[in-house]
């Protein structure tokens, strides 16, 4: 098998990216995973019972967290003027992280607005979405269909030169191209618009469903703010984070395959598509604020892992100023 395919009559050449994508991209890598570490450790160490929404935020957070073992290279790639280093098998190993978390956050949203639908309108104690171990299993079902789509790119994913520079997963490896096309399609469907159909669904008749509760009791009211809160993050996570890169990956896949002469409008869509892959990276910072919003348990819990940290962290300075104290007082000869 040849891994590294070189191209000497590509139809348009690659264009350097704006250098902002790989500053902000820091940005967005540093604040998720600080803000997906404190969430994971406060659902470890806080909670010795979980709920079942609890469970489903935990995998949320966990498939956040997964794509920080790529984020250096993504990083390198984009600040290289998308030129991968790397290598084959972690130019694979990039992807497969990259989708494990792209969809792994759009499932287990999915399964959020599930779960808070029918756990707030269905108040029977018979409801399955109540029943952790049945809940347990539609999280593993999740991770178990991630990694088994997720597998085949060690296997169909190639490098390639273009214009004497490595490529990994980018529009202008033309002997890609149709791969690329019928993987985008094909995931289209079951990795976006069904999941983004039903959250949306779900959060329709929950919204109908809460307008009509009584707020004259501090309970229907606090419920009435906690799920207003989570539809709204839930909407703008999808809608800022999944929608953009969805769309502009399809558009970018159609034109290199059918349209491979029309250069300039490539270029823009190839642009707006990097762009969104940034924006897809920001639900690592707003997946914390549904759990946030979802219990006030959790805010409280929260609070004391930041001052837990907050302790530590004086106690290394003060630790650190006591031993230069030292240092500094000790007689010289």
């Amino acid at each position: 098998m040849t891994f590294n395919t070189s191209i000497s009559n590509t139809t348009c050449k690659p264009q350097k990216l704006v250098i902002f994508i790989p500053a902000f991209l820091s940005v967005v890598f540093i604040i998720g995973f600080v803000l997906s570490a404190l969430s994971l450790y406060t659902f470890w160490f806080h909670f010795k019972k979980w709920k079942t929404g609890m469970i489903i935020q935990f995998n949320l957070a966990l498939s956040d967290i997964s794509i920080i073992p790529a984020a250096p290279f993504m990083i390198t790639y984009f600040s290289m003027a998308n030129h991968w280093p790397f290598g084959q098998f972690l130019c694979q190993f990039k992807v497969f992280l990259l989708f494990i978390h792209m969809y792994g956050s759009i499932y287990f949203l999915t399964l959020v607005s599930v779960h808070r639908y029918v756990t707030v309108v269905s108040l029977t104690e018979h409801n399955i979405f109540k029943n952790q171990r049945f809940v347990k299993f539609m999280c593993i079902g999740i991770w178990i269909l991630l990694f088994i789509s997720a597998l085949p790119f060690f296997f169909v994913l190639k490098t390639s030169e273009v214009n004497n520079i490595t490529q990994c997963l980018r529009v202008h490896q033309t002997e890609m191209a149709s791969a690329y096309f019928t993987w985008s399609m094909v995931i289209l469907f079951p990795g976006f618009i069904i999941p983004f159909g039903v959250s949306v669904t779900c959060y329709i008749l929950l919204g109908s469903y809460i307008v009509k509760t009584d707020t004259s009791l501090s309970r229907g009211k606090a419920m009435k703010v906690k799920s207003m809160g989570m539809i709204v993050v839930s909407l703008i996570t999808f809608l800022v984070c999944c929608l953009p890169v969805q769309v502009s990956r399809s558009i970018a896949v159609t034109v290199k395959q059918f349209y491979p002469e029309m250069c300039q409008l490539l270029y823009k869509v190839e642009n707006i598509y990097y762009v969104s892959i940034v924006l897809a990276n920001v639900n690592c910072c707003l997946d914390p604020l549904l759990y946030w919003l979802s219990s006030k348990k959790f805010q409280e819990a929260f609070k004391s892992t930041l001052s837990l940290f907050r302790c530590q962290r004086k106690q290394q300075n003060a630790s650190f100023n006591t031993d230069n104290s030292a240092i500094t007082a000790r007689p010289t000869d």
